[in-house]
């Protein structure tokens, strides 16, 4: 998909203006010419955070982060943060364990069960579904947690069809059941936790009976899903789809506590496998995005950034640059989306194709993919590997890299100094905390990958991030917060609990699953019968 991407008759190859609604042709000179003088009339009068920038994650190439450098030297902006996909999850991860850590991808082989919990990895991550493969002829028994027999359940040894947003339910009733057998535990509970009274309280308040009619789940399976737990090393690999609902973050703390009340936090084999945010940690970011040039900031919330973009005052947003996104189709929302963007006197979008986001732009300026860039690229969410992409092929048209974008754009904002590196040098830059560790440019290079030094088993040390260094059943940084840091008994917003008349009027939920022929709408300009027609009016308007 990547090679139908880069070649797409349909890419964007010249910067354009919208001019009397009608978007023409122009030069790059009179592109950047233009954004810049807008950006420092803006910086003059209102102030630089009337910028802001909405993006999303793209493909995690080190270089990415040179757009952060760019809106720091100009002073600090508007900047989105949070996330529209795991972030949930991740923040659920931090309040437990105080950073959110994977097992490496060949520990699976301690493991003497496996828990596939909400995630259809023969779809979304096919490394993990062949070692699932080789697991089960080893005798490695599996079990699937997903509402639907998907691909990955197909294989399993046990599928538990459960009800949506059920999850973090069927989480108290599993640890009820070993609880009750006195299966616990005890050595991690009582030296490396904090607040396990709490998760007895709330057990306590359950039954089993509950839990099967909200999960649909039969007692003997959930019986069944404690032996998997308790029967020695148990592998957990937490999907995205589950964190989505309201209730989302609980219940990844719920599996959480799950798993270390089992005996399976910290030792080869075991884990609560959902993010891997020490592959991104190892890099120096801070060299690349010169957070100290920031004068200024105000943030937005990924989720809400139309909302606030139209509430927005002191200063209101008059310039928005989009890049790595297709708003208009990934904000929950995308009528308001569209308001929200049209409000602002000046949009630019970087992009390599016409999406529904560029279209009501103001400027379009058309970008290179990774075939024609050169970068470092590493993933947050399964390997421990950092890759080298070279670049492979020139650009078509006029499209260029983002790197030069921000360079060009820099040089007429009065900053270019920050920007008179070469490729080799930013990368370089990025890895200054590698080179510590023996791995250098040259080498990823000349061998194409390397291993990062991530831990294999996270948490072995039983050192953990969170404010009293322990496990934290009771979430202290919660508190700090103003929160309650307890594991909640909360339900879904469109369930029959909460919303029954609701419920009764529309029994049936939609559950949006990863196609198997693109990636959200990152590809669908390249989807026979879906160029013209966004994937999000197709599910959502």
């Amino acid at each position: 998909m990547l090679e139908a991407r880069t070649n797409s008759a349909d890419r964007l190859l010249y910067p354009l203006k919208k001019i009397n609604g009608t978007f023409k042709q122009i030069s790059w000179r009179q592109a950047l010419d233009e954004i810049a003088d807008k950006m420092s009339s803006l910086k003059e009068t209102v102030g630089t955070t009337a910028v802001l920038h909405s993006h999303d994650y793209s493909n995690n190439g080190l270089l990415k982060n040179l757009d952060k450098r760019f809106f720091n030297a100009y002073g600090g902006i508007t900047e989105v943060v949070g996330n529209l996909c795991w972030g949930a999850g991740i923040e659920a991860q931090k309040w437990d364990f105080g950073n959110a850590y994977s097992h490496a991808p060949e520990d699976i082989e301690n493991s003497k069960a496996i828990v596939i919990w909400g995630r259809n990895v023969a779809t979304t991550n096919m490394h993990l579904f062949s070692k699932l493969q080789e697991a089960r002829k080893r005798g490695i028994p599996i079990a699937v947690i997903d509402p639907i027999q998907n691909a990955t359940a197909k294989i399993s040894n046990l599928h538990v069809s459960i009800r949506p947003g059920s999850d973090g339910f069927l989480a108290l009733g599993i640890m009820k059941v070993i609880f009750e057998a006195g299966k616990e535990d005890c050595q991690f509970i009582e030296n490396h936790s904090i607040g396990f009274s709490d998760i007895k309280e709330l057990l306590n308040r359950v039954t089993l009976e509950e839990v099967s009619n909200l999960t649909t789940v039969p007692r003997e399976t959930i019986e069944e899903l404690a032996e998997y737990y308790t029967s020695g090393p148990a592998s957990s690999f937490i999907g995205l789809g589950m964190q989505r609902y309201r209730n989302g973050g609980n219940t990844v703390r719920t599996i959480d506590a799950l798993v270390a009340m089992s005996g399976n936090v910290g030792i080869p084999g075991g884990g609560a496998n959902y993010a891997n945010l020490g592959v991104g940690q190892s890099f120096s970011r801070e060299e690349l995005t010169l957070e100290h040039r920031k004068k200024k900031v105000r943030y937005f919330t990924r989720m809400n950034q139309a909302e606030q973009i139209l509430t927005a005052n002191d200063p209101t947003v008059k310039l928005a640059f989009i890049t790595r996104s297709n708003a208009l189709t990934q904000l929950p929302d995308t009528n308001l989306a569209t308001k929200a963007f049209q409000s602002i006197d000046t949009v630019v979008v970087i992009d390599q194709f016409m999406t529904d986001t560029a279209e009501v732009a103001d400027y379009v300026l058309p970008c290179t993919t990774v075939f024609e860039d050169e970068d470092l690229y590493y993933a947050s969410m399964y390997h421990h590997y950092v890759n080298y992409g070279p670049k492979l092929v020139d650009a078509p048209g006029e499209a260029k890299s983002a790197h030069w974008i921000w360079t060009e754009l820099a040089k007429r904002l009065g900053f270019g100094d920050a920007f008179e590196y070469s490729i080799d040098e930013f990368l370089k830059m990025g890895l200054a905390n590698l080179n510590k560790r023996d791995i250098t440019l040259e080498q990823i290079k000349e061998r194409k990958r390397m291993l990062l030094p991530i831990d294999a088993v996270p948490w072995q040390n039983k050192a953990f991030q969170t404010p009293s260094g322990k496990y934290e059943f009771t979430s202290q940084k919660a508190e700090q917060e103003g929160k309650d840091g307890r594991i909640q008994w909360v339900f879904p917003n469109e369930s029959k609990e909460l919303s029954p008349e609701r419920y009764e009027q529309f029994p049936f939920q939609l559950l949006t699953i990863h196609p198997l022929r693109s990636n959200h709408s990152q590809h669908y300009q390249l989807l026979k019968g879906l160029q013209t027609t966004s994937v999000h009016s197709l599910y959502y308007n």
